[in-house]
């Protein structure tokens, strides 16, 4: 291997699913404190690198790919120091750290998606998500035939404000899902200030949940 060789392609790297993987304080899930006392059994495995599943807070719709915030871990995993501690010490292990980021959607539960609730059609707080007007005498059928992957129609209509129905959102996977429209620079601009939280805190790489998806048929 050559310095101009990237460490990662002949890597060893290892994918942590949190709650399975380690149970540091005995409540039965597994957490941040469990993954890093499997450290020392890692490294002699001969691992490069931990590829880690969400651990970002979340209501846990989907797996923590649901995400609520971005730059805090979940109390059900640990705190952000605990994250920072991690990364820390598996580095001293001589093991790099990839988190696993999801930019297609958020959580229904994302200050950003509250906000286009609250917001009317057309509103800045709307077009960081795909909403659009239904089809139909009112509006009452979703604006295309899409279907989600996990089963049924990729559009929930909301309610709003007046309580009348309104617009649809697109969500390729569950109703708590709202899928984030990449086409507004706002959006890209977050996720790369996201990335720097987690560069900044020791992170050494990102696996892209759902990248496909980013970029939808107009």
């Amino acid at each position: 291997m050559t310095d101009a060789t990237p460490w990662w392609r002949d890597a060893v790297v290892y994918q942590i699913y949190i709650r399975s993987f380690a149970d540091g304080d005995g409540d039965g899930i597994g957490d941040i404190a469990g993954m890093r006392s499997r450290l020392p059994y890692l490294r002699d495995l001969g691992v490069d690198a931990v590829w880690v599943n969400p651990w970002f807070r979340s209501p846990m719709v989907d797996g923590g790919y649901d995400v609520a915030d971005y730059r805090d871990i979940d109390p059900l995993f640990g705190t952000l120091d605990d994250a920072i501690g991690f990364i820390e010490e598996a580095h001293a292990h001589g093991i790099k750290v990839l988190l696993d980021i999801v930019p297609n959607h958020t959580s229904d539960q994302h200050a950003w998606f509250r906000a286009a609730l609250a917001s009317p059609p057309g509103s800045p707080e709307r077009e960081r998500y795909v909403f659009r007007e239904g089809k139909g005498r009112g509006g009452d059928r979703p604006p295309t035939d899409w279907p989600s992957v996990f089963g049924g129609p990729a559009w929930t209509r909301v309610r709003e404000a007046d309580g009348r129905p309104g617009q649809w959102y697109l969500h390729l996977f569950a109703p708590e899902q709202p899928d984030l429209d990449w086409t507004e620079p706002e959006v890209g601009d977050e996720f790369e200030s996201i990335l720097r939280f987690w560069f900044e805190r020791g992170a050494d790489g990102f696996r892209i949940d759902v990248a496909h998806g980013l970029v939808k048929d107009p």
